[in-house]
């Protein structure tokens, strides 16, 4: 592969990671439900399916188990903000950091152990044509997987009664109840998919993308997800160009040392979480646009009567 061709290929690797996390966690704010311990959720998911997989070398079992620990560590969060009413954003801030340290204990045993990614999916014909070929269709299947998520993700919550019971749940919960649907249950289930797909992105990102056990090595990667959702202004094509984007900052570090760029590894290491920042300041300064797509409901816990 030319420098290129490694480069956006690589591109459709990195950005798989932050697409699964950002559309589980786009589901569950439809849904009214501000998640901020996305980083936790795939922290923890990313050392369980290391270690199936190391221990196993199934790495199909490492990921339905990582899905798993994903749905345990976000219904934490569900019961403690739709059960117990807490302040969204405090609860799952606290679920992220009990995410980080969990993560730092199940995989203590496999600091800096290996395992063997699975191979890449060439599609016959497609993937000999020159340039494309090697870019587009010589991925692992969890690209492509991905991919089709998201094209069913925009499809639900457009087009079926399911993403309509969904988005009804974060506009106006109590109107929702009123047309007999049941917020609590939806909410739950909207914040349990989001783990699925965190658990999901976190094996990914230790089995596949980096296919090795180190503390830390989700490096901030939930709270980009979380980003990328204000990023799209809750639009799931907007979601899924903008995790391309970041999947290709996130490769900066790479092609500055191909190209031989005298620039600081750790600025380029941090590029990822500029650009967050930039983005974020430029998208907020329209609150009017923001307002459009945001869920009306966000954040708010609802008791069965009034949102509040």
């Amino acid at each position: 592969m030319t420098p290129i061709e490694f480069f956006l290929a690589g591109t459709m690797s990195a950005a798989t990671v932050f697409l699964l996390a950002a559309l589980g966690e786009l589901v569950a704010e439809k849904s009214g439900m501000l998640n901020l311990g996305v980083e936790g959720m795939m922290a923890v998911a990313a050392a369980v399916g290391f270690v199936v997989t190391y221990q196993t070398g199934n790495h199909f079992l490492g990921f339905a188990i990582a899905g798993i620990a994903g749905i345990l560590v976000s219904l934490v969060f569900a019961v403690v903000s739709i059960t117990f009413l807490a302040n969204q954003v405090a609860t799952g801030l606290a679920v992220g950091i009990l995410g980080l340290g969990l993560s730092a204990l199940i995989g203590k045993q496999h600091e800096s152990l290996t395992i063997t990614p699975p191979g890449t999916l060439n599609i016959p014909i497609l993937s000999d044509i020159p340039f494309i070929g090697p870019v587009f269709f010589q991925q692992n299947i969890v690209v492509y997987l991905t991919i089709l998520l998201a094209i069913a993700i925009s499809f639900c919550l457009n087009k079926t009664r399911l993403g309509l019971a969904i988005r009804a749940a974060g506009e106006n919960p109590k109107a929702a109840e009123a047309l007999s649907y049941r917020v609590k249950m939806i909410r739950y289930g909207s914040v349990a998919f989001g783990g699925l797909l965190a658990g999901f992105a976190g094996a990914y990102a230790s089995t596949i993308y980096t296919p090795l056990w180190a503390d830390g090595m989700i490096a901030g990667r939930g709270w980009i997800a979380v980003a990328l959702v204000v990023f799209g202004t809750w639009k799931t094509g907007r979601i899924f160009l903008g995790a391309y984007l970041f999947g290709m900052v996130s490769l900066g570090e790479l092609v500055a040392q191909s190209l031989g760029i005298g620039i600081p590894s750790q600025l380029l290491s941090a590029m990822p979480f500029i650009v967050t920042i930039i983005v974020l300041a430029v998208i907020s300064s329209n609150g009017a646009r923001l307002k459009l797509h945001a869920p009306y409901a966000l954040g708010e816990t609802y008791d069965g009567s009034e949102p509040r």
